[in-house]
């Protein structure tokens, strides 16, 4: 090949300059990678993926004041134990950061603290020192690149400081942990690309009147998504929650009127969850529909399904849903838990005791099946519930089978959402067992 058609492959716009060769390697290399840093908080670390990869860069969005710097300073101070942490904050002053630290009894914690808001000045001292092993940035909206005109906090500047921060990360094989503010849509503020950059994305959520906060992990290119931590605050920091069904259901009361338990999926955690509504008659043209916790147009074709396909008809009245607790339920595995819940508030007959709910409902009024059904199933019994209204499956011979072995559960499986109608009308457990029977 002639020079001159070698200089035809340059792109436009590249100039006749050839580019440097690059070596390919294989996808097995002969180094073991470094282990991960363990934050010692093991809901932090359980959506992590195990921990914080060396040379990888983590966002943690949330509302102000739900308590990312708390969990931050918190881990940062058991990772200080072994390790070379970096806390640098451009919100507060070395003195409010040491406030906040004897407030959670860590004074003593070895975490090296810094107030400044220049990019510049970060990456040289994280250069100019022997390499750390974790660096903090609170918050990425505070930093600025002095080589830009644009205001800190602009899309410009988000997007440059993220850049030369994480490129940084990456040369020195540093974990790096970005703190984000979020819009009053709940999204980190700033341009999407930031979240493309990054390599994990967690979101830190919560009710400022409920107790509980959520971890929940939206990315991570080095473990499982959709995976959450759960954690208490209390006036000694964040306290975690090794066991969150308990919690949540530490206040459930059985024979109650519009509420049902719901056997929850988060991540690889199973959850359960009260779910509570009441149906109340209104004078009202348009009907008021209040929902908090759950999706409100996904309540909107319940009630149309029931009215519809049930003869369950809800047109004239205000209904409430409230998912108790403060979480946020997304999948459509909790239809049928929602349903429980209505049809429970229109009848007047409380949801059998010890019973949990789950499945989702298609527009004629059938009940899917839903994932991971048996570890729902085995969360339910080893906290003390007794029966469990479930999906139908086509084949009932081998999924009875199964679940005489894998729980001691009555299981009553039901294909259409007239039939969880029916066990309302009746309303005794002499019925449940006798429909259980039937079903077998």
């Amino acid at each position: 090949m002639s020079e001159e058609d070698s200089l035809q492959l340059v792109p436009q716009g590249l100039g006749t300059l050839k580019g440097r060769k690059i070596e390919l390697v294989g996808l097995r290399g002969d180094e073991k990678p470094p282990p991960r840093y363990i934050s010692g908080l093991s809901e932090f670390d359980r959506v992590n993926g195990g921990g914080l990869v060396p040379g990888s860069a983590t966002l943690l969005g949330g509302d102000p004041g739900i308590g990312k710097s708390t969990l931050l300073i918190q881990a940062a101070a058991i990772l200080g134990g072994g390790n070379r942490v970096v806390y640098i904050s451009g919100e507060e002053a070395i003195d409010q950061l040491r406030l906040r630290a004897a407030r959670l009894n860590l004074a003593e914690a070895h975490v090296g603290l810094a107030s400044t808001t220049s990019v510049r000045d970060i990456i040289s001292t994280l250069e100019g020192t022997s390499a750390p092993d974790v660096v903090i940035i609170d918050s990425i909206q505070c930093v600025y690149v002095d080589s830009l005109d644009s205001a800190p906090g602009t899309v410009t500047q988000v997007r440059t400081s993220a850049q030369e921060l994480i490129r940084c990360a990456k040369h020195l094989g540093f974990a790096l942990i970005l703190v984000g503010h979020v819009t009053k849509e709940g999204a980190i503020a700033g341009p999407r690309v930031l979240e493309h950059m990054v390599d994990t994305v967690l979101y830190f959520e919560g009710d400022p009147s409920h107790q509980f906060r959520i971890l929940r992990s939206v990315k991570n290119r080095f473990g499982p998504t959709d995976e959450i931590g759960v954690f208490e605050m209390s006036d000694k920091g964040l306290l975690e929650v090794p066991n969150p069904s308990a919690l949540f259901l530490t206040n459930h009361q059985s024979e109650v009127t519009g509420a049902s338990v719901f056997a929850g999926l988060e991540g690889s955690r199973p959850m359960l969850l009260e779910i509570q509504s009441l149906i109340a008659p209104s004078q009202q043209a348009t009907p008021r529909r209040a929902v908090v916790g759950w999706d409100s147009s996904r309540l909107a074709m319940i009630m149309a399904v029931l009215e519809a396909r049930c003869g369950v008809v809800l047109a004239g009245s205000e209904v409430y849903l409230n998912v108790a607790g403060g979480l946020r339920i997304k999948e459509p595995a909790a239809d049928l838990a929602v349903a429980a819940a209505l049809i429970s508030s229109f009848t007047g007959h409380p949801v059998i005791s010890e019973t949990v709910v789950f499945g989702e409902l298609g527009l004629s009024g059938e009940v899917r099946a839903v994932s991971q059904m048996d570890v729902r199933l085995k969360e339910a019994e080893k906290l003390g519930f007794a029966r469990a209204i479930i999906p139908a499956q086509r084949d009932k011979s081998k999924c009875n089978q199964s679940r005489a072995s894998d729980t001691e559960l009555q299981i009553l499986q039901v294909e259409h959402l007239r039939d969880l109608v029916l066990l309302f009308n009746e309303n005794n457990l002499n019925n449940f067992n006798s429909v259980l029977q039937g079903k077998a």
